[in-house]
């Protein structure tokens, strides 16, 4: 018995001591968080949210897939106390929480909730962040709720977790280029005015489909998100003219996602709508802003009659260009660009175009601009090859170019390549202070073939170019300097304003901007 108990008593000793062994092993102490965090998802879509009435609980699961013990110094939402969001984290209730611990190869729960008052918040979107730790480690997941009745677009993630992709081509090495996007279901295809839209990814309509965008729609787009239009897709947008100026509540507007004040005239905010070689359209009464190219119309169906319709069209605030078009073919009528970071309109491997009453004014400063308002080419350069392809017309009646720089207007050309552009009853600021281009055969403003009734450098008179008010006044040079085959083509201005036998350049009629 004796040694019985001695064997036990040692055997307790050793055990005590291995217990306050471990208890003093680093191992079993958690490590900060260096910022590798994974989470089930980047960004959360709540659904809509109507005033007063709280959210369904969203969840998200942060996983800690190493193998050590670790915590997180901070977790909390962006706004903190501010915050319209409430947070869960582990049974604790709140909006900021300290030393949020995961153990190895273990993950989390955060319960997500929020209540808006819609009627109360100027805000469509409503957005903010959890953020993790803090700098160098920072992470964070974005959430957004809509504040009011709207509809969420975008793409689907497959078992994995990835994002769906469209292909948009195949680069040098035979692989596909992907960007993320989605393929538009048919009952995806008319877009309303009962609700706002708002897009995440490219939204792409399919061979022998239609999208069709009533009058009044509202289309906002998320960062790098846009529209693409695949062979055989279109586009029908057909807004109509608005009886108030301020809400334009019969126009469709195509515009950012974010909709405080500060950024509703920021170049950048999305991506574009394109027209992929195949693909034809009309858009009617139609206002794009702040994206990095309003219009991107590439390639060209053949048709006798143009692809892509413009009529009565606004495009504003591009970061690079407003409308750029490669070998299309495109007939405009009371369209407006204004204010782009490289051109409004830029013309590159020729094409078909016609332009009737069109004003093209850009008074981009932001950044250093060296490039026209309007650039009218035949070829493209490549890093390999030198494109070229023959320009079938690009004609411009009543028009108005004009912008901050001393020529407005670029043309060049490949010799042997057809170049055929026209320019009749247009004002164009083109100085040429210099003398550098009286000898190049494009700028002859004496060839009645390339130009006729043409104004130059003459002050249009418009009504703010810092906010594209491009109305014109009584003093413009535009004023009557139009002609009346234009006029009887496109009868009624951008703003409804009939046109008589002697109208003016430009997409409106002048007026007294006094009033």
């Amino acid at each position: 018995m004796k040694s019985q108990f001695a064997f036990l008593y040692k055997t307790s000793l050793f055990l005590v001591a291995l217990v306050s062994l471990a208890s003093c092993r680093d191992d079993f102490e958690p490590e900060r968080s260096t910022g590798k965090l994974e989470f089930s998802r980047d960004t959360l879509y709540l659904d809509t949210v109507f005033s007063n009435i709280g959210s369904s609980t969203y969840t998200l699961k942060v996983f800690n897939r190493s193998d050590a013990f670790i915590r997180i110094p901070q977790v909390g939402l962006a706004r903190g106390e501010n915050s319209a969001y409430r947070l869960n984290i582990d049974g604790r209730a709140g909006k900021v929480f300290n030393e949020v611990e995961i153990l190895p190869r273990d993950s989390i729960f955060i319960f997500i909730e929020t209540t808006l008052d819609a009627q109360n918040n100027d805000q469509l979107i409503y957005t903010d962040q959890i953020v993790f730790d803090a700098e160098p480690y920072t992470q964070k997941v974005e959430l957004v709720t809509l504040v009011q009745d709207a509809e969420f677009l975008f793409p689907g993630r497959n078992a994995q977790g990835i994002k769906e992709t469209l292909q948009i081509g195949i680069d040098e090495a035979g692989e596909p280029i992907l960007i993320e996007g989605f393929v538009l279901a048919d009952d995806q295809l008319r877009f309303t005015n009962e609700k706002p839209y708002v897009i995440y990814g490219y939204a792409g309509i399919a061979d022998g489909k239609t999208m069709i965008i009533e009058a009044g729609a509202r289309l906002h787009f998320h960062d790098n998100s846009g529209i693409i239009v695949g062979n055989g897709g279109r586009i029908e947008a057909n807004g109509s003219l608005s009886t108030d100026p301020e809400t334009l509540e019969n126009e469709i507007i195509l515009e950012g996602d974010r909709l405080e004040p500060e950024y509703a005239a920021v170049p950048g905010q999305w991506g574009t709508v394109w027209f992929t070689p195949g693909s034809t359209g009309l858009l009617n009464y139609v206002t794009l802003k702040n994206s990095n190219l309003g219009i991107l119309a590439d390639g060209n169906t053949g048709n006798a009659e143009a692809d892509i319709q413009l009529k009565n069209t606004q495009i504003y605030n591009s970061a690079l260009v407003g409308l750029y078009a490669v070998t299309a073919s495109i007939d405009a009528e009371n369209l407006i660009v204004g204010n782009s970071g490289i051109s409004n309109l830029w013309i590159r491997m020729g094409g078909s175009y016609s332009f009737t009453h069109s004003t093209f004014a850009n008074y981009w400063n932001q950044s250093f601009r060296n490039t026209p308002a309007v650039q009218i080419d035949n070829f493209l350069e490549t890093e390999d090859a030198l494109l070229t392809s023959g320009l079938t017309k690009a004609d411009f009646v009543n028009c108005i170019v004009y912008g901050n720089r001393s020529e407005e207007l670029g043309l060049r050309s490949i010799e042997a390549i057809p170049f055929n552009f026209s320019f009749s009853n247009s004002l164009i600021r083109f100085d040429d202070r210099f003398g550098e281009f009286s000898a190049l055969p494009n700028y002859d403003f004496t060839d009645t073939a390339k130009y006729q009734m043409i104004k130059r450098s003459e002050d249009p008179d418009f009504e703010n170019t810092a906010t594209n008010g491009y109305r014109i006044g009584l003093n413009s040079a535009a004023r009557a300097l139009g002609n009346a085959t234009g006029a009887a083509r496109v009868p009624r201005d951008i703003s409804g304003t009939e046109r008589n036998n002697n109208p003016d350049a430009g997409a409106y009629q002048a007026t007294n901007l006094d009033n």
